[in-house]
């Protein structure tokens, strides 16, 4: 998204060679010589923790083998160093620090101008490159901070530490806050079947029984979504609802006697199951072919 960015607003930069991520060392400075165009190295130096915005938060969904939650994403500054380069020489006539200046300018207007990082105004969305992101990073804003106030105060060792052949430069500080997304884990055993009770007295002949299920509608193993789920007692149709992007259905308010469940969706033939109601085992999820 740098690169893209930095390419589409600084001019003169056009190419992806001159918008690179590598160490700006000797080796970079060769590569620059080579290019004969002006170039910005965009160096990934740190990685720290934003603890300020760690959250205890978890959200619940559904997985294949049941009910899942997945805690909040960790918060992760990106620390880059952006530096100018020219690959003119030293001369009476020409002064290449001027060109360096210039794009090392022109680069911190358009990351000024960028904050914060929104991949969806970066890319279209029916792009690859958006479709190649992390969604948790796709559908996000990222925060983004430019040349921040107090300075970055250990250039004289970043450029000592890059080779003997390579002088102290002027560079933008550039912070890029990123979420890192977590493990989903599962919370526990899915519950299909709630059976409800009602007595007006002790006597458990008088009990009148209710039941919910709950199943999945899955077609080549992955979650049918849009599908038709209807319950039927005796020819008779009792409730009908859609699933939703897990492929869930859930009824309540059964009778406890054999039912059949029947699925439709769009380009999937009319599928029908006969179940118990409730069944013992807990199962009420439909394979179509």
């Amino acid at each position: 998204m740098l690169r893209t960015v930095l390419m589409a607003g600084v001019p003169g930069v056009s190419g992806e060679e001159q918008v690179r991520f590598q160490p700006p060392d000797e080796a970079w400075l060769a590569s620059v010589s080579q290019l004969r165009v002006n170039a910005l190295n965009v160096y990934l130096f740190d990685v720290r923790e934003r603890r300020d915005l760690r959250s205890n938060e978890w959200s619940s969904g559904s997985g294949s083998q049941g009910p899942t939650r997945t805690p909040d994403p960790v918060r992760v500054d990106c620390h880059y160093l952006v530096s100018a380069w020219s690959p003119a020489t030293v001369t009476p006539a020409t002064e290449p620090t001027l060109d360096e200046h210039k794009l090392l300018y022109d680069a911190m207007a358009v990351l000024l101008r960028s904050m914060p990082l929104v991949p969806a105004t970066i890319y279209p969305r029916d792009s690859q490159a958006f479709k190649d992101l992390d969604p948790l990073i796709a559908e996000s804003s990222l925060p983004v901070e430019v040349v921040p106030p107090e300075g970055f105060l250990k250039l004289a060792e970043f450029w000592g530490s890059m080779g003997t052949g390579i002088r102290w430069k002027p560079a933008i500080w550039l912070i890029v806050t990123v979420p890192v997304g977590l493990r989903t884990e599962v919370s526990g055993p899915m519950v299909t079947t709630r059976i409800i009770e009602f007595r007006p007295g002790s006597d458990p002949a008088t009990a009148e029984v209710f039941v919910q299920i709950a199943g999945t509608v899955t077609r080549a193993d992955e979650a049918l979504e849009h599908a038709v789920v209807s319950i039927r007692r005796d020819d008779v149709l009792l409730q009908s609802v859609d699933t939703g992007a897990d492929g869930r259905f859930t009824f309540a308010g059964l009778r406890p006697v054999p039912h059949v469940l029947q699925v439709s969706a769009p380009g999937v033939p009319s599928h029908s199951v006969a179940i118990d109601v409730p069944d013992p085992h807990g199962r009420y999820d439909i394979a179509v072919p």
